[in-house]
């Protein structure tokens, strides 16, 4: 009799309402795969946009998710660096992971200390790599930088804050309410400017008595784009990691030269992000992990769950990040 499993699965594109649990069979691992059992799921933004099959198109039926922390219960043949009932964590690979259980390779498994529970990790491996990666590798923050963080809020944001203090810069955060301004400014955010009522564009300019920032970090895209490529000081950088609000337009790229903006501009450059690419090899994927779960233990970073829903509330859970009514992270809980 074949072992069955719950999953939330995606049969066609569209709103919350294509979430649905069915039983389906356990997944039997490969060689070089390991079946993992899922104890905390991360739900992230790029989720909802597999749902609706925008701006990245995926083949369907898919079970969703790219994040999750758990326990190695079976290994496939030929598997050499995960034993069996080893704590582990997945981050930044699609392997059916909004389910009780998951196959994935071995290569992709992230080995967990004792002292990071399951939460923790599903709640800070996937953004917290990707904060580390935008900080120290897409534009390596020097001390007395000053940067923009838009949506600095998400889980993204708030983490990338806590490392650029971290690295000794000034933080601008942008955000939409007061609530996640005092979530900003606990994560050590230095100005925070309201999208929703003030130019940030004029507001950033004001704030550095019209010199600009070193570098922009940007995981909303279109509706921010013109703002951050604005507020670039000469020789500034902008980092584009993420499309919440929809693609970038095609622009001229004369305006990063400063010859048709500001005369105070010029050379800048931009960066598209993609923690893939940083983690393309599983050194620098275990060497990442290592150093953001190091911080957790430490306490130097501080983790913020937003709520915690089971895998028929995935729908719910997606709502709540579409509507950006979150600070912080969402995890189903299988």
């Amino acid at each position: 009799m074949t072992a069955l499993m719950n999953a939330t699965n995606i049969t066609t594109f569209g709103d919350t309402s294509s979430l649905h649990v069915s039983q389906v069979p356990i997944p039997v691992p490969k060689a070089n795969e390991v079946l993992v059992r899922n104890y905390a799921i991360g739900v992230n933004f790029v989720d909802t946009q597999h749902r609706t099959g925008k701006p990245y198109p995926v083949e369907l039926p898919l079970i969703p998710g790219i994040e999750a922390a758990g326990q190695v219960v079976a290994l496939g043949e030929k598997v050499t660096c995960v034993r069996k009932g080893q704590r582990i964590a997945i981050a930044g690979h699609m392997a059916g992971i909004y389910a009780e259980y998951c196959v994935c390779p071995e290569d992709v498994v992230i080995p967990l200390p004792d002292e990071i529970s399951y939460e923790q990790a599903a709640s800070v491996l996937l953004q917290g790599m990707t904060a580390h990666a935008l900080s120290h590798e897409a534009y390596a923050i020097q001390a007395r930088d000053t940067v923009l963080v838009q949506a600095a809020a998400g889980g993204v944001g708030l983490l990338l804050t806590q490392m650029a203090k971290m690295l000794g810069a000034r933080v601008i955060g942008t955000c939409s309410t007061n609530e996640k301004a005092m979530a900003i400014r606990a994560a050590g955010g230095d100005d925070v400017i309201l999208y929703t009522q003030d130019d940030v564009a004029k507001e950033v300019m004001h704030l550095t008595d019209g010199l600009g920032v070193h570098a922009v970090f940007d995981g909303v895209g279109k509706t921010t784009f013109d703002a951050g490529l604005e507020v670039l000081r000469a020789k500034g950088h902008m980092v584009i990691y993420g499309l919440a609000s929809g693609n970038v337009p095609p622009f001229d790229i004369n305006r990063l030269s400063g010859i048709t903006d500001r005369v105070s501009q010029g050379c800048s450059s931009i960066t598209w992000a993609n923690l893939s690419t940083y983690n393309a090899h599983r050194e620098n994927r275990l060497q990442r992990a290592q150093t953001v779960l190091e911080w957790v233990k430490q306490d130097l970073l501080t983790l913020n769950i937003a709520g915690q829903f089971s895998l028929e509330q995935a729908g719910k859970a997606h709502h709540l990040l579409e509507s950006r009514q979150t600070i912080g992270k969402i995890l189903l809980i299988p």
